[in-house]
């Protein structure tokens, strides 16, 4: 799926006036760009009670009583909640889904762009809506929304009994289960929390609590068959099905797949486990010792730790390469094939590899001032606010989106250029 093929890769700068909206609004909410760089848009207010959506200095047909959560779709569309009349739902381009609820959050979307489902309320009962289409079924509570990578079903926990909080002996004996397209899963659990879909749509994994001290991993409602202390959120392995997961068991964690513990390791956590693209390696976020964090790529952890904070694991294109964003005290860098870059800043986000995977490129922000870092080199240019850098498809030229002087400015470098 290339979705960059067909942008506009020749032009070397476009701007668009965005200082002045502060001075013909109310006020300006923060602003987002389109993944191809040649739309800004922000919420802004118009009035008392009376918000829109300006995109390019243009507003949207319709004014409404309350936005939020605007976000571009990866296929440039531009998405957010909105209130009308005192109802929610969601509205893509100033089209507003025909059906409306008591409230509505978590937007997803798939990494096309081509779908869209939320949480709902209605009538005090809680659900999904896929597409402007929502669960037949609506239950007394919900959690831990998911979207199918394909973006045809949907999933969530769900409360499937009712009780109080002085029943305990009915609550051991489970009250929750997983909803699928709004059908719950026969089984039920003393508790379910995050799942996730195989790249079809046709399985659900999700952790489960069994009793108070038994916690598993259970597919289509049937659970692994071995319990552990503790797990974190399952993922599918996008090219055997299989099913892997952090767990817990005396006192350390690795990882499980199936049921069967997988790596020999064991570490004092364990999480955010991928896949690289080809499927064939798995990378983690791990603690070797106690507040000591790196990254394990196939059971082996890099020699690198760093005290605060890793997040963020992104493989390369040709699965060969990893790299992450780090924190130790104040300072925000990336860690990538095991070493950890040199310099440091006030924040870092995540890191894009290129398609060719040679480069990594990064935001980054120190004193207030925003750029870019690639490969560990910082540009000498400085600008107001930046969002994430995209390169094109052959990886040798990478698109810049700026706000300079409250201007929004889309720039198209070549890469050789910016690593000078």
């Amino acid at each position: 799926m290339n979705l960059t093929k067909n942008w506009d890769w020749e032009t070397a700068r476009k701007t668009i006036p965005f200082k002045e909206w502060n001075e013909k609004f109310e006020w300006v909410e923060e602003p987002y760009v389109s993944p191809d760089g040649e739309e800004i848009a922000a919420i802004v207010n118009t009035g008392e009670a009376e918000f829109n959506i300006c995109a390019n200095g243009n507003l949207w047909e319709t004014t409404y009583e309350k936005i939020w959560h605007l976000r571009y779709l990866a296929d440039n569309r531009l998405a957010a909640i909105v209130n009308e009349d005192g109802e929610w739902t969601v509205s893509v381009n100033d089209t507003p889904w025909e059906n409306r609820f008591d409230y509505v959050w978590q937007p997803m979307f798939t990494d096309d762009g081509q779908h869209i489902a939320v949480a709902i309320q209605s009538g005090m009962e809680y659900g999904m809506a896929l597409d402007d289409k929502p669960w037949e079924t609506l239950y007394a509570n919900m959690s831990n929304a998911t979207l199918s990578p394909d973006g045809k079903q949907t999933a969530a926990s769900v409360q499937i009994d009712d009780f109080n909080e002085g029943e305990i002996f009915k609550f051991e004996k489970g009250v929750f289960s997983a909803a699928v397209n709004g059908n719950a899963w026969d089984n039920k659990f003393v508790n379910v929390w995050q799942s996730a879909f195989n790249q079809d749509g046709s399985k659900v994994a999700a952790e489960v609590r069994l009793s108070r001290t038994e916690y598993a991993i259970a597919v289509n409602g049937i659970n692994w068959g071995k319990t552990y202390d503790a797990v974190w959120e399952p993922l599918f392995n996008p090219k055997t099905g299989s099913v892997i997961a952090p767990v817990l068991r005396k006192g350390s964690w690795t990882l499980a797949e199936d049921g069967n513990i997988l790596w020999s390791n064991r570490y004092k956590q364990v999480w955010h486990q991928t896949f690289s693209p080809d499927g064939s390696r798995i990378a983690a976020i791990v603690a070797p010792s106690f507040g000591k964090w790196t990254i394990a790529v196939d059971d082996k952890p890099w020699q690198a730790t760093i005290n605060d904070l890793i997040w963020g694991i992104v493989f390369s294109p040709d699965s060969r390469r990893i790299a992450a964003t780090t924190k130790e005290g104040d300072n925000w860098s990336v860690i990538a094939d095991g070493s950890v870059w040199t310099h440091t800043f006030d924040m870092v986000g995540t890191p894009v590899f290129s398609p060719d995977s040679k480069h990594i490129a990064v935001k980054v922000e120190k004193n207030k001032k925003h750029t870019i870092t690639i490969n560990d080199r910082v540009w000498s240019e400085e600008f107001d606010a930046i969002w994430d850098p995209v390169f094109n498809d052959t990886g040798d030229k990478v698109m810049l989106r700026t706000i300079e002087n409250g201007t929004y400015c889309r720039r198209v470098m070549p890469v050789d250029e910016l690593l000078r």
